[in-house]
């Protein structure tokens, strides 16, 4: 699946927003979203970055996109860690409810999160999305070097004519499987880590949805 990656990192109170140029054809990914109620359940959630009720889904205004806020999804290495806290996954398996006659892909996905890294530190972020009986998936990996300390973000968009799109009148839930990994720095008592978490909701993964009307 191709992407037109976009990587930004928000340094301090000033962000340096990831930019994307909109061209007609990408626009329509984001007009024309149904009025009706879209409703979103967690079928099941499993992974050590995702422990039991600490992972949260909410439909944002307008139906334009959904997000996804995660409460204990923290990895480290270094000082006093434990030696499997370097990597943690997690894995959502969602039911989407969206109004009769739409189907929906989606276009774009932006995935924040908070780091630390000493010097010769480094880190990862990982995610990959598909429909469940479809082998399409759509993925990205994200790395980040020393020194950070500060917000993270990173901005994937499909291509327009790599967007896949739910079969209309069929059932299928949407699979998110997102993974961080860090690797202790130069010195390892110094502790490094990222989090892909927040107890305010300002950190979190926010899935834009592409609609599209099925035939009647």
């Amino acid at each position: 699946m191709k992407f037109i990656r976009k990587a930004s990192l928000l340094v301090g109170a000033m962000a340096l927003a990831t930019v994307v140029l909109a061209s007609p054809a990408r626009a329509a990914h984001f007009t024309d979203a149904p009025p009706g109620q879209i409703v979103i359940d967690i079928a099941t959630v499993n992974g050590s970055g995702c422990p039991q009720d600490t992972t949260a889904v909410a439909v944002n205004e307008g139906n334009t996109s959904f997000t996804v806020t995660y409460s204990d999804y923290l990895v480290q290495a270094g000082g006093n860690s434990d030696p499997t806290d370097f990597r943690k996954n997690c894995q959502l398996n969602l039911i989407v409810h969206v109004p009769s006659g739409f189907t929906y892909a989606i276009a774009k996905t932006d995935y924040r999160g908070f780091g630390h890294l000493e010097p010769g530190a480094s880190g990862m972020q990982k995610a990959s999305y598909y429909f469940s009986g479809m082998s399409q998936t759509t993925s990205s990996t994200h790395r980040l070097a020393a020194p950070l300390s500060d917000n993270w973000q990173f901005t994937d968009e499909v291509e327009v004519d790599q967007v896949v799109y739910k079969p209309c009148g069929e059932e299928r839930n949407f699979n998110i499987n997102t993974e961080l990994r860090v690797a202790a720095g130069t010195d390892r008592t110094l502790k490094s880590f990222l989090a892909m978490d927040s107890t305010d909701g300002d950190i979190e993964t926010v899935f834009h949805f592409a609609w599209k009307q099925c035939d009647q």
